[in-house]
C-alpha cells in the first residue's frame, strides 16, 4: 500500500487556501481598498479592522487579501508564459540535440544571465511601470529554468524502447515529445511550477517593494511593506500583515514543491 505524502496534502490545502483568498478578494473585501478615512488611521487590530487601519485609513485586511490575489495572478501569468515558452524550447532542444541544441543553450544560459529586476527596468523603459510590464518581464525571466529542466528530462527519455516504438509505429516528432515523452516527466514539471511560482512571489514583491513593479492604487504586498517601513514603530500590524501574507504564500509554495518531489 502507498504511504500517504501528507507533505503534499499539507502544501496542497495551503496553496488552494491562498488562491481561495485571491477568488473572494475579486467579489467581496470587508473595506473597498482606496476607502480613505484620516480620522482612522493606524486603528490597531479589533473586530472592525481585523488587521488595522494603515496611514491613511484603509483596511489593510481588504488590500491584503487584493493584494494576495494580484501577487497570485501576476506570479501565474509569469509562469504561464515562462512555463510554456520554456518547455516548448526545452523539449525541442532536448530532443533534437546537436548543434541545434548548442545554439538554443547558449542564448538560454544568456537569457538566464540577466537579473529579473534588470529585465524588468529594460521593460520599464519601454512600455512604462505597471501590472503587464511585470508580467511579460518575470515571464521571460523564467524561460530559461524550465528550459532546462525540461531538455534535461527529454535527453533522458529520448532514447527509451517506448520512444523507438512510437518511431517505428510512425510517429512524428512533435507527436513522441508531446504525446509520449511529456506524460512521463509531469511530475517534474510541477515540481518546476511550484518552485517557480514561488520565486515568482518573491520577485514580485521585491519589484513591488522597489516601486518598479505595481503601481499605486492598486494593492500589492511589496508595495505595502515599501509604504508601511515608516511607520513600524507607530504602527507594526502595517508592517507584520503584509509580511506574513508573503511569507505564507511563500512557505505553502515550497511545501507543496516538496511534496511533489517526493511522488517522484
Amino acid at each position: 500500500m502507498k504511504k500517504r505524502n501528507y507533505t503534499l496534502i499539507a502544501g496542497t490545502i495551503m496553496v488552494l487556501a491562498a488562491i481561495l483568498i485571491a477568488i473572494i478578494a475579486e467579489f467581496y473585501t470587508p473595506y473597498a481598498t482606496d476607502a480613505l478615512s484620516v480620522s482612522d488611521k493606524f486603528l490597531s487590530p479589533s473586530l472592525k479592522h481585523i488587521m488595522g487601519t494603515d496611514n491613511l485609513g484603509r483596511d489593510i485586511l481588504s488590500r491584503v487579501m487584493v493584494g494576495m490575489g494580484t501577487t497570485i495572478k501576476i506570479s501565474g501569468m509569469a509562469i504561464l508564459i515562462g512555463g510554456t515558452l520554456g518547455v516548448i524550447l526545452g523539449t525541442v532542444s532536448g530532443y533534437i540535440g546537436g548543434f541545434f541544441d548548442e545554439v538554443l543553450m547558449r542564448i538560454n544560459d544568456v537569457v538566464a544571465s540577466v537579473p529579473s529586476i534588470l529585465l524588468a527596468m529594460v521593460f520599464i523603459g519601454v512600455m512604462g511601470r505597471g501590472t503587464v510590464t511585470v508580467t511579460v518581464a518575470l515571464g521571460i525571466a523564467f524561460i530559461p529554468s524550465f528550459a532546462r529542466v525540461v531538455r534535461g528530462e527529454v535527453m533522458n527519455y529520448r532514447h527509451r524502447d517506448f520512444v523507438k516504438s512510437a518511431k517505428l509505429s510512425g510517429a512524428g516528432p512533435v507527436r513522441i515529445m508531446f504525446l509520449h515523452i511529456m506524460p512521463n516527466i509531469k511530475n517534474t514539471l510541477l515540481a518546476a511550477v511550484a518552485t517557480g511560482f514561488n520565486n515568482a512571489v518573491l520577485a514580485e514583491a521585491g519589484m513591488s517593494y522597489m516601486g518598479i513593479g505595481v503601481q499605486p492604487p492598486t494593492p500589492s504586498l511589496g508595495e505595502m511593506l515599501a509604504s508601511s517601513q515608516s511607520f513600524w514603530g507607530l504602527a507594526p500590524w502595517y508592517v507584520i500583515f503584509p509580511g506574513l501574507a508573503i511569507i505564507y504564500l511563500v512557505i505553502s509554495l515550497v511545501i507543496f514543491s516538496n511534496g511533489l518531489k517526493k511522488n517522484m
